[in-house]
């Protein structure tokens, strides 16, 4: 077990599709050759998730310390975080016990891989209206991230398969992504996307730079921002030493990364980087109504910790149906690990 990462998993919203997910993702054996798992959150909820969704053939063994986790296929490390009236438990069902229950797990995860007890954190989807009914009034997992880690500068990462995607701004309106767009900021972040590459094993990789205007501003003709601050952060990162390219029209970039020309691409604003990302690994067929694939990523950069997660929400419509697709969970958890792995390297070098 001393040779795997240990990796906190939080449960997410119980109500919510995450137990069931980490479950089946559990039930995979090659996760045990890549990690020594934990799950943060409720036993209950979990054996319910395992014996009456899932119906799978796992135990679950209830831990007080991450020490005392087996780390073997075939049982469930748990370390209970939270109260929950499972009287007034239901699947699907927005609720402020449940929020609570969402925060404290990531809460405790946090603090435990900031002790180095655990070496990555990953996580399952939380519902923010939940978590905010519970009187914690954050945006999202990056920001409770940023903010328990006392960590200012990070950024959020999206991927899929070799289509990797960086953001400048995220979680604010479109009218004041502009002014955010500073030389450092996009230096910050070209450089945090550059240093994950490298913890994922691109001895030099090749980032490739969105405008922020139609056709990278077209010289000044559609804006200002790509010459008054992208073109210059690039190559500020250039003479450091970064394989940064750009900026590039945002509608052709992306066509680019997926066919192999960079490793990382960095976008702008929420909405640029997440759309072709979730075009990629969401796949909706409107006969059924229902949605597949949820293949993504999200992997917030910058942290004096490894954070990976699922790249998709709680789901309420399919909790405890046993139809989620737990396949970007187990992305998350074989991405943890490598990052993981990387920094562990990075430590001994």
């Amino acid at each position: 077990m001393s040779s795997r990462p240990r990796l906190g998993i939080t449960m997410g919203d119980p109500a919510g599709i995450g137990p069931e997910i980490i479950v089946k993702a559990l039930s995979e054996k090659r996760i045990y050759d890549l990690c020594a798992p934990i799950v943060i959150g409720h036993p209950d909820i979990l054996q319910l998730a395992v014996s009456d969704v899932v119906k799978a053939d796992l135990q679950i063994n209830v831990i007080t310390a991450v020490e005392q986790a087996r780390g073997t296929f075939g049982t469930i490390d748990v370390l209970p975080v939270g109260r929950l009236e499972l009287a007034e438990f239901v699947y699907g069902k927005l609720s402020a016990q449940c929020g609570e229950a969402a925060f404290r797990a990531v809460e405790t995860v946090i603090h435990l891989a900031l002790a180095g007890k655990l070496d990555g954190t990953v996580t399952a989807p939380l519902n923010k209206e939940a978590m905010n009914l519970a009187g914690h009034h954050y945006d999202g997992h990056t920001e409770i991230y940023g903010k328990l880690t006392g960590t200012d500068k990070y950024s959020m990462m999206l991927a899929d398969g070799d289509l990797r995607v960086v953001h400048v701004t995220t979680h604010m309106p479109l009218v004041k992504v502009s002014e955010q767009l500073t030389i450092e900021r996009i230096l910050d972040v070209i450089r945090l996307g550059h240093n994950a590459c490298r913890q994922l094993g691109f001895a030099k990789p090749r980032i490739g730079v969105a405008g922020f205007n139609p056709h990278a501003g077209e010289n000044g003709l559609f804006g200002h921002e790509e010459q008054t601050a992208i073109a210059p952060a690039i190559e500020t990162a250039r003479k450091e030493g970064i394989d940064a390219q750009g900026p590039f029209p945002p509608d052709t970039v992306f066509c680019k990364a997926a066919g192999g020309g960079f490793e990382l691409v960095v976008a702008m604003y929420h909405d640029q980087g997440h759309i072709p990302l979730k075009m990629k690994s969401f796949i909706y067929d409107d006969k059924t109504k229902t949605w597949s694939g949820m293949t993504g990523v999200n992997v917030t950069l910058g942290l004096p910790i490894v954070r990976a997660s699922v790249d998709h929400g709680t789901a309420f419509e399919n909790a405890g149906k046993n139809i989620a697709s737990a396949q970007s969970m187990i992305n998350a958890i074989e991405y943890g690990a490598m990052m993981a792995r990387g920094r562990q390297a990075e430590n001994s070098a």
